[in-house]
């Protein structure tokens, strides 16, 4: 992996949403938060070390 995932990949990636039109959705919605705060841009470049919470479930992001 590159050192950097958009947020809508992340989100496909880790099995959140099984499509990139689910992503934006969600995203647009203001139901994702990164590192605390709400994030509405899918192209949100995340790196290793950021949390994504989603429906209650935080992910840890590790491009390693």
């Amino acid at each position: 992996m590159s050192e950097t995932i958009k947020l809508d990949q992340f989100l496909k990636f880790m099995g959140e949403v099984s499509t990139g039109g689910q992503a934006k959705i969600m995203i647009q919605s203001g139901d994702v938060q990164v590192n605390g705060e709400i994030e509405t841009r899918r192209g949100r470049k995340l790196v290793t070390g950021d949390q994504v919470l989603i429906g209650g479930k935080t992910l840890n992001v590790n491009l390693e």
